[in-house]
Protein backbone atom coordinates (compact mmCIF):
# COMPACT_ATOMS: atom_id res chain seq x y z
CA UNK A 1 0.00 0.00 0.00
CA UNK A 2 1.20 3.52 -0.83
CA UNK A 3 0.27 6.93 0.52
CA UNK A 4 -1.57 9.56 -1.50
CA UNK A 5 1.67 11.50 -2.00
CA UNK A 6 3.55 8.39 -3.07
CA UNK A 7 0.81 7.45 -5.54
CA UNK A 8 0.86 10.91 -7.13
CA UNK A 9 4.66 10.86 -7.30
CA UNK A 10 4.64 7.45 -9.00
CA UNK A 11 2.14 8.62 -11.62
CA UNK A 12 4.18 11.77 -12.28
CA UNK A 13 7.36 9.73 -12.69
CA UNK A 14 5.90 6.96 -14.84
CA UNK A 15 3.57 8.72 -17.29
CA UNK A 16 5.35 10.25 -20.26
CA UNK A 17 3.93 12.49 -22.97
CA UNK A 18 2.71 10.70 -26.05
CA UNK A 19 4.80 11.10 -29.19
CA UNK A 20 1.72 11.23 -31.39
CA UNK A 21 1.00 14.68 -32.77
CA UNK A 22 -1.37 16.18 -35.30
CA UNK A 23 -1.74 19.51 -37.03
CA UNK A 24 -4.92 20.93 -35.62
CA UNK A 25 -7.02 23.85 -36.95
CA UNK A 26 -7.58 26.45 -34.25
CA UNK A 27 -11.32 25.83 -34.43
CA UNK A 28 -10.72 22.30 -33.10
CA UNK A 29 -7.77 23.00 -30.79
CA UNK A 30 -9.49 24.12 -27.58
CA UNK A 31 -8.09 22.29 -24.52
CA UNK A 32 -5.41 20.51 -26.57
CA UNK A 33 -1.74 20.78 -25.59
CA UNK A 34 0.84 22.34 -27.90
CA UNK A 35 3.46 19.84 -29.08
CA UNK A 36 5.81 22.60 -30.29
CA UNK A 37 6.39 26.22 -29.41
CA UNK A 38 4.67 28.73 -31.68
CA UNK A 39 6.65 31.74 -32.91
CA UNK A 40 5.00 34.94 -34.07
CA UNK A 41 5.16 35.45 -37.84
CA UNK A 42 4.44 39.18 -37.40
CA UNK A 43 4.89 42.08 -35.03
CA UNK A 44 1.85 42.52 -32.80
CA UNK A 45 0.52 45.05 -33.41
CA UNK A 46 2.01 45.16 -36.92
CA UNK A 47 1.64 48.96 -37.07
CA UNK A 48 1.36 51.87 -34.67
CA UNK A 49 -2.17 51.50 -33.34
CA UNK A 50 -4.56 53.86 -31.63
CA UNK A 51 -5.50 52.76 -28.10
CA UNK A 52 -8.45 55.15 -27.86
CA UNK A 53 -11.08 57.03 -29.82
CA UNK A 54 -9.87 60.60 -30.26
CA UNK A 55 -7.52 62.65 -32.39
CA UNK A 56 -4.03 61.88 -33.67
CA UNK A 57 -1.83 64.96 -33.57
CA UNK A 58 1.36 66.29 -35.01
CA UNK A 59 2.30 68.21 -31.88
CA UNK A 60 3.18 71.90 -31.71
CA UNK A 61 3.23 74.54 -28.97
CA UNK A 62 -0.41 75.65 -29.16
CA UNK A 63 -3.50 73.85 -27.85
CA UNK A 64 -5.30 74.63 -31.11
CA UNK A 65 -5.21 72.13 -34.00
CA UNK A 66 -6.78 71.88 -37.43
CA UNK A 67 -8.59 68.64 -38.27
CA UNK A 68 -7.60 67.56 -41.78
CA UNK A 69 -9.07 64.05 -42.05
CA UNK A 70 -10.08 60.77 -40.45
CA UNK A 71 -8.55 57.31 -39.97
CA UNK A 72 -10.84 54.40 -39.11
CA UNK A 73 -9.93 50.89 -37.99
CA UNK A 74 -8.91 48.86 -41.03
CA UNK A 75 -8.01 51.94 -43.06
CA UNK A 76 -4.80 51.97 -45.07
CA UNK A 77 -4.84 55.76 -45.07
CA UNK A 78 -1.55 57.28 -43.86
CA UNK A 79 -1.94 61.06 -44.07
CA UNK A 80 1.10 63.25 -43.73
CA UNK A 81 0.44 65.73 -40.93
CA UNK A 82 2.15 69.04 -40.47
CA UNK A 83 2.74 70.39 -36.96
CA UNK A 84 -0.58 71.71 -35.66
CA UNK A 85 -2.68 69.31 -37.73
CA UNK A 86 -4.81 66.41 -36.50
CA UNK A 87 -6.99 63.59 -37.78
CA UNK A 88 -10.02 61.98 -36.19
CA UNK A 89 -8.99 58.44 -35.20
CA UNK A 90 -10.65 55.39 -33.69
CA UNK A 91 -9.54 52.56 -31.43
CA UNK A 92 -7.48 50.00 -33.33
CA UNK A 93 -6.84 52.27 -36.31
CA UNK A 94 -3.31 52.72 -37.73
CA UNK A 95 -1.67 55.87 -36.41
CA UNK A 96 -0.23 58.11 -39.16
CA UNK A 97 3.57 57.99 -39.25
CA UNK A 98 3.63 61.75 -38.84
CA UNK A 99 1.50 61.73 -35.65
CA UNK A 100 3.21 61.63 -32.26
CA UNK A 101 0.31 61.77 -29.80
CA UNK A 102 -3.35 60.86 -29.46
CA UNK A 103 -5.68 62.87 -27.27
CA UNK A 104 -8.93 61.22 -26.23
CA UNK A 105 -12.15 62.74 -27.50
CA UNK A 106 -13.33 63.61 -23.95
CA UNK A 107 -10.37 66.01 -23.55
CA UNK A 108 -11.06 68.27 -26.54
CA UNK A 109 -13.56 70.75 -27.88
CA UNK A 110 -14.23 70.68 -31.60
CA UNK A 111 -16.02 73.24 -33.73
CA UNK A 112 -16.04 72.44 -37.42
CA UNK A 113 -12.39 71.77 -38.26
CA UNK A 114 -10.95 73.58 -35.27
CA UNK A 115 -9.85 71.42 -32.35
CA UNK A 116 -9.02 72.88 -28.93
CA UNK A 117 -7.27 70.63 -26.38
CA UNK A 118 -8.01 70.88 -22.64
CA UNK A 119 -4.37 70.18 -21.76
CA UNK A 120 -1.01 69.97 -23.46
CA UNK A 121 -0.60 66.55 -25.13
CA UNK A 122 2.02 64.00 -24.07
CA UNK A 123 4.28 62.55 -26.72
CA UNK A 124 3.39 58.91 -27.44
CA UNK A 125 0.16 59.05 -25.44
CA UNK A 126 -2.44 56.43 -26.37
CA UNK A 127 -0.28 55.00 -29.15
CA UNK A 128 0.47 51.28 -29.14
CA UNK A 129 3.93 50.90 -30.69
CA UNK A 130 4.76 48.28 -33.30
CA UNK A 131 5.48 44.97 -31.55
CA UNK A 132 4.24 46.20 -28.15
CA UNK A 133 2.76 42.76 -27.40
CA UNK A 134 4.99 40.54 -29.56
CA UNK A 135 7.85 41.07 -31.94
CA UNK A 136 8.23 38.94 -35.02
CA UNK A 137 9.99 35.72 -34.00
CA UNK A 138 8.95 35.90 -30.32
CA UNK A 139 7.49 32.82 -28.67
CA UNK A 140 3.73 33.26 -28.67
CA UNK A 141 3.03 30.11 -26.63
CA UNK A 142 5.49 27.47 -25.46
CA UNK A 143 5.27 23.73 -26.06
CA UNK A 144 3.26 22.08 -23.31
CA UNK A 145 0.72 24.91 -23.09
CA UNK A 146 -2.91 23.84 -22.83
CA UNK A 147 -4.93 25.92 -25.25
CA UNK A 148 -7.61 28.13 -23.69
CA UNK A 149 -10.06 30.47 -25.45
CA UNK A 150 -7.65 33.36 -24.77
CA UNK A 151 -4.64 31.51 -26.20
CA UNK A 152 -6.61 30.59 -29.32
CA UNK A 153 -7.50 34.26 -29.73
CA UNK A 154 -3.85 35.23 -29.34
CA UNK A 155 -2.76 32.72 -31.99
CA UNK A 156 -5.44 33.87 -34.40
CA UNK A 157 -4.40 37.46 -33.76
CA UNK A 158 -0.90 36.82 -35.08
CA UNK A 159 -2.22 35.01 -38.15
CA UNK A 160 -1.79 31.38 -37.07
CA UNK A 161 -4.57 29.12 -38.36
CA UNK A 162 -3.39 25.65 -37.23
CA UNK A 163 -0.99 24.33 -34.59
CA UNK A 164 0.78 21.03 -33.78
CA UNK A 165 -0.85 19.42 -30.75
CA UNK A 166 -0.44 16.18 -28.86
CA UNK A 167 -3.06 13.60 -29.69
CA UNK A 168 -5.64 13.12 -26.97
CA UNK A 169 -5.88 9.52 -25.77
CA UNK A 170 -8.72 7.18 -26.59
CA UNK A 171 -10.13 5.90 -23.31
CA UNK A 172 -11.85 2.56 -22.76
CA UNK A 173 -14.06 2.10 -19.71
CA UNK A 174 -14.51 -1.53 -18.68
CA UNK A 175 -17.39 -2.06 -16.26
CA UNK A 176 -17.43 -5.24 -14.18
CA UNK A 177 -20.15 -6.70 -11.96
CA UNK A 178 -22.74 -9.38 -12.70
CA UNK A 179 -25.16 -7.57 -10.41
CA UNK A 180 -25.33 -4.56 -12.74
CA UNK A 181 -28.26 -3.86 -15.07
CA UNK A 182 -28.75 -1.12 -17.64
CA UNK A 183 -31.07 1.76 -16.76
CA UNK A 184 -34.61 0.99 -17.87
CA UNK A 185 -34.35 -2.75 -17.33
CA UNK A 186 -36.28 -4.47 -14.57
CA UNK A 187 -34.28 -5.21 -11.45
CA UNK A 188 -34.32 -8.59 -9.75
CA UNK A 189 -33.39 -9.13 -6.14
CA UNK A 190 -29.70 -8.36 -5.59
CA UNK A 191 -29.32 -6.29 -8.76
CA UNK A 192 -28.55 -2.58 -9.11
CA UNK A 193 -28.38 -0.19 -12.02
CA UNK A 194 -24.99 0.39 -13.60
CA UNK A 195 -23.90 4.03 -13.28
CA UNK A 196 -20.10 4.13 -13.31
CA UNK A 197 -19.74 3.73 -17.07
CA UNK A 198 -21.89 6.76 -17.81
CA UNK A 199 -20.42 8.72 -14.90
CA UNK A 200 -16.79 8.15 -15.92
CA UNK A 201 -17.55 8.81 -19.58
CA UNK A 202 -19.20 12.11 -18.60
CA UNK A 203 -16.27 13.03 -16.32
CA UNK A 204 -13.86 12.42 -19.20
CA UNK A 205 -15.90 14.50 -21.63
CA UNK A 206 -16.18 17.27 -19.04
CA UNK A 207 -12.35 17.40 -19.08
CA UNK A 208 -12.32 17.40 -22.93
CA UNK A 209 -11.52 13.70 -23.43
CA UNK A 210 -14.30 12.89 -25.85
CA UNK A 211 -13.03 9.73 -27.56
CA UNK A 212 -14.36 7.17 -25.09
CA UNK A 213 -16.27 3.89 -25.16
CA UNK A 214 -17.69 1.50 -22.55
CA UNK A 215 -17.38 -2.29 -22.42
CA UNK A 216 -19.25 -4.60 -20.04
CA UNK A 217 -17.39 -7.60 -18.58
CA UNK A 218 -18.67 -10.61 -16.68
CA UNK A 219 -17.20 -11.58 -13.32
CA UNK A 220 -15.32 -14.52 -14.83
CA UNK A 221 -11.56 -14.52 -15.30
CA UNK A 222 -11.54 -15.73 -18.90
CA UNK A 223 -14.27 -13.41 -20.20
CA UNK A 224 -12.89 -10.45 -18.21
CA UNK A 225 -9.42 -11.08 -19.65
CA UNK A 226 -10.83 -11.13 -23.19
CA UNK A 227 -12.76 -7.91 -22.59
CA UNK A 228 -9.68 -6.16 -21.21
CA UNK A 229 -7.64 -7.41 -24.16
CA UNK A 230 -10.20 -5.87 -26.50
CA UNK A 231 -9.96 -2.60 -24.56
CA UNK A 232 -6.16 -2.51 -24.84
CA UNK A 233 -6.38 -3.19 -28.57
CA UNK A 234 -8.58 -0.14 -29.12
CA UNK A 235 -7.46 2.45 -26.55
CA UNK A 236 -4.39 4.11 -25.07
CA UNK A 237 -5.95 4.39 -21.62
CA UNK A 238 -8.10 1.79 -19.89
CA UNK A 239 -10.27 2.51 -16.86
CA UNK A 240 -11.72 -0.52 -15.08
CA UNK A 241 -14.66 -0.09 -12.75
CA UNK A 242 -14.96 -2.66 -9.96
CA UNK A 243 -13.46 -6.11 -9.43
CA UNK A 244 -10.23 -4.81 -7.94
CA UNK A 245 -10.82 -5.64 -4.28
CA UNK A 246 -10.21 -9.04 -2.64
CA UNK A 247 -13.58 -10.76 -3.07
CA UNK A 248 -14.05 -14.21 -4.59
CA UNK A 249 -15.29 -12.62 -7.84
CA UNK A 250 -12.72 -9.82 -8.08
CA UNK A 251 -10.53 -10.94 -10.98
CA UNK A 252 -9.26 -7.65 -12.40
CA UNK A 253 -5.78 -7.78 -10.84
CA UNK A 254 -5.25 -11.33 -12.07
CA UNK A 255 -6.58 -10.57 -15.55
CA UNK A 256 -4.31 -7.55 -15.91
CA UNK A 257 -1.35 -9.66 -14.87
CA UNK A 258 -2.21 -12.26 -17.55
CA UNK A 259 -2.18 -9.45 -20.13
CA UNK A 260 1.33 -8.32 -19.17
CA UNK A 261 0.36 -5.17 -17.27
CA UNK A 262 3.09 -3.85 -14.99
CA UNK A 263 1.57 -2.76 -11.67
CA UNK A 264 3.15 0.41 -10.26
CA UNK A 265 0.97 0.50 -7.18
CA UNK A 266 -2.02 -1.33 -5.77
CA UNK A 267 -4.00 0.09 -2.86
CA UNK A 268 -3.70 3.64 -1.57
CA UNK A 269 -3.90 4.63 2.08
CA UNK A 270 -6.96 6.79 1.55
CA UNK A 271 -10.71 6.94 2.03
CA UNK A 272 -12.60 6.52 -0.21
CA UNK A 273 -10.75 4.56 -2.89
CA UNK A 274 -8.33 2.28 -1.09
CA UNK A 275 -8.47 -0.54 -3.74
CA UNK A 276 -6.92 1.49 -6.58
CA UNK A 277 -4.44 0.04 -9.08
CA UNK A 278 -2.24 1.91 -11.53
CA UNK A 279 -0.35 0.02 -14.20
CA UNK A 280 1.17 0.29 -17.66
CA UNK A 281 1.37 -1.98 -20.69
CA UNK A 282 4.03 -0.70 -23.07
CA UNK A 283 2.89 2.87 -23.83
CA UNK A 284 -0.64 2.30 -22.52
CA UNK A 285 -1.84 2.91 -18.99
CA UNK A 286 -4.60 1.41 -16.88
CA UNK A 287 -6.39 2.42 -13.71
CA UNK A 288 -8.48 -0.18 -11.94
CA UNK A 289 -10.96 1.84 -9.92
CA UNK A 290 -13.15 0.77 -7.02
CA UNK A 291 -16.69 -0.24 -7.91
CA UNK A 292 -18.34 2.11 -5.42
CA UNK A 293 -19.38 5.18 -7.44
CA UNK A 294 -18.06 7.89 -5.10
CA UNK A 295 -14.76 6.03 -4.73
CA UNK A 296 -14.39 5.68 -8.49
CA UNK A 297 -15.13 9.36 -9.13
CA UNK A 298 -12.80 10.47 -6.34
CA UNK A 299 -9.97 8.43 -7.87
CA UNK A 300 -10.74 9.91 -11.29
CA UNK A 301 -10.37 13.49 -10.08
CA UNK A 302 -7.28 12.90 -7.96
CA UNK A 303 -5.27 10.39 -10.04
CA UNK A 304 -6.71 9.67 -13.49
CA UNK A 305 -7.07 13.29 -14.54
CA UNK A 306 -3.45 14.00 -13.56
CA UNK A 307 -2.25 11.01 -15.60
CA UNK A 308 -4.24 12.10 -18.64
CA UNK A 309 -2.74 15.59 -18.51
CA UNK A 310 0.76 14.13 -18.25
CA UNK A 311 0.06 11.80 -21.19
CA UNK A 312 -0.94 14.86 -23.24
CA UNK A 313 2.33 16.63 -22.45
CA UNK A 314 0.75 19.35 -20.32
CA UNK A 315 3.72 21.25 -18.87
CA UNK A 316 1.67 22.37 -15.86
CA UNK A 317 0.12 18.99 -15.03
CA UNK A 318 -0.15 18.70 -11.26
CA UNK A 319 -2.62 18.39 -8.43
CA UNK A 320 -3.44 21.98 -7.53
CA UNK A 321 -4.68 22.12 -3.96
CA UNK A 322 -6.15 25.39 -2.73
CA UNK A 323 -6.69 26.68 0.80
CA UNK A 324 -9.96 27.58 2.52
CA UNK A 325 -11.43 27.53 6.01
CA UNK A 326 -13.99 24.89 6.93
CA UNK A 327 -17.41 26.05 8.11
CA UNK A 328 -17.86 23.45 10.88
CA UNK A 329 -15.85 21.14 13.11
CA UNK A 330 -14.80 17.84 11.56
CA UNK A 331 -13.44 14.77 13.27
CA UNK A 332 -11.42 12.53 10.94
CA UNK A 333 -11.31 8.97 12.21
CA UNK A 334 -8.66 6.39 11.36
CA UNK A 335 -5.15 6.70 9.96
CA UNK A 336 -6.02 6.96 6.27
CA UNK A 337 -6.06 10.22 4.32
CA UNK A 338 -9.56 11.30 3.36
CA UNK A 339 -11.08 13.12 0.41
CA UNK A 340 -14.36 14.70 1.51
CA UNK A 341 -17.08 15.92 -0.82
CA UNK A 342 -17.51 19.63 -0.21
CA UNK A 343 -19.04 22.87 -1.43
CA UNK A 344 -17.05 26.07 -1.88
CA UNK A 345 -18.64 29.07 -0.14
CA UNK A 346 -18.20 32.80 0.16
CA UNK A 347 -15.23 34.47 1.85
CA UNK A 348 -12.85 31.60 1.02
CA UNK A 349 -14.77 28.98 2.99
CA UNK A 350 -15.60 25.37 2.21
CA UNK A 351 -18.42 23.25 3.62
CA UNK A 352 -17.91 19.53 4.13
CA UNK A 353 -21.14 17.86 3.02
CA UNK A 354 -23.16 15.10 4.65
CA UNK A 355 -23.18 11.70 2.96
CA UNK A 356 -19.50 10.81 2.70
CA UNK A 357 -19.96 7.05 2.23
CA UNK A 358 -18.12 5.59 -0.76
CA UNK A 359 -21.36 4.36 -2.30
CA UNK A 360 -23.14 7.73 -2.13
CA UNK A 361 -23.30 9.99 -5.17
CA UNK A 362 -26.03 12.32 -3.89
CA UNK A 363 -23.56 14.57 -2.09
CA UNK A 364 -21.08 14.28 -4.98
CA UNK A 365 -23.81 15.54 -7.31
CA UNK A 366 -23.78 18.95 -5.61
CA UNK A 367 -20.09 19.05 -4.64
CA UNK A 368 -17.57 21.26 -6.41
CA UNK A 369 -14.55 20.40 -4.26
CA UNK A 370 -12.79 17.59 -2.43
CA UNK A 371 -11.35 18.56 0.95
CA UNK A 372 -8.09 16.70 1.58
CA UNK A 373 -7.52 15.52 5.14
CA UNK A 374 -4.02 14.09 5.52
CA UNK A 375 -3.25 10.88 7.39
CA UNK A 376 -2.12 12.49 10.63
CA UNK A 377 -5.09 14.84 10.94
CA UNK A 378 -7.77 14.11 13.54
CA UNK A 379 -10.14 16.69 14.97
CA UNK A 380 -10.25 19.83 12.81
CA UNK A 381 -11.97 22.84 14.32
CA UNK A 382 -14.27 25.25 12.54
CA UNK A 383 -12.42 28.05 10.70
CA UNK A 384 -9.28 25.94 10.36
CA UNK A 385 -7.55 26.30 7.00
CA UNK A 386 -7.66 23.08 4.97
CA UNK A 387 -6.57 22.04 1.50
CA UNK A 388 -9.07 21.25 -1.19
CA UNK A 389 -9.17 20.23 -4.85
CA UNK A 390 -11.60 22.11 -7.09
CA UNK A 391 -13.39 19.58 -9.27
CA UNK A 392 -15.92 21.46 -11.40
Amino acid sequence: MVTVTEALDIISAVVKATREQRNCPLEQALDHVLAESIYSPINMPPFQQSAMDGYALSMHESLNYRVVGEVAAGSSNNPSLKPGEAVRIFTGAPVPDSANSIVIQEKVTRKDEVLVLDDAPQEGANIRPVGEQLSKGDVVLAAGTRLSPASLGLLAGVGVSAVPVYKKPRVAIVVTGDELKAAGEELSRGQIYESNGLMLSAALKDKAYVDTFVLKAEDKLDTLTKTLEKAFEAAEVVLVSGGISVGDYDFVNEALSHLGVKTHFYKVKQKPGKPLLFGTKDQQMVFALPGNPASALNCFYVYVHLALKLWEGDAEASISFRQATITADFNKKGDRAQFLKAKIGANNTVEILNGQASSMLQSFAVADALVYMEEDMGFVAKNTSVRYLKID
